[in-house]
């Protein structure tokens, strides 16, 4: 009868123990997109010691920026072919094609917003957006383990 109560008493601790690590691994939840672009730009907003009107409307405008970003898709064929040794010329001719087209989408979103954030924003703190976005970026490359990759 000992050893039941002891076996019992250690299986309700067990159990309240596993109940605990549950709930703290639901509270981890992770951000979406959306989320993280305006958490993003809360942080730059933050960083350059924004008024609340320009902090707004910066914060409004980087979340729309992302948004045209993430529209493009990712890069096409960015690992997929690597030393693939049946690929063809043309094949190769067109994926580098693909690469320049997608860079390309990328630059003219990135100088319309440019325009956005020049209405509102002086050419310093523009520099400094960027910068901060670039910081915040590599930060998240290095933590999913992509840190080893030159950007710059």
């Amino acid at each position: 009868m000992k050893s039941f109560f002891s076996l019992f008493m250690l299986a309700v601790a067990m159990m309240a123990y596993c109940g605990t690590i549950c709930a703290q691994n639901s509270n981890k939840q992770r951000l979406n997109r959306e989320e993280l672009a305006e958490k993003q730009a809360r942080h730059i907003a933050n960083e350059m010691v924004m008024d609340d009107t320009i902090a707004e409307r910066f914060v409004e405008t980087y979340c729309q920026y992302q948004k045209e970003i993430w529209a493009l898709g990712p890069r096409t064929g960015k690992n997929s072919r690597r030393n693939a040794p049946s690929e063809t010329d043309v094949e190769t001719e067109q994926e580098i094609k693909d690469r320049f087209e997608h860079s390309q989408k990328i630059l003219d979103i990135r100088q319309k917003y440019y325009k956005e954030y020049s209405k509102f924003l002086t050419q310093k703190q523009i520099k400094r957006v960027y910068e901060l976005e670039r910081q915040i970026m590599d930060r998240l490359s290095k933590r999913k383990g992509n840190g080893n990759r030159n950007r710059r």
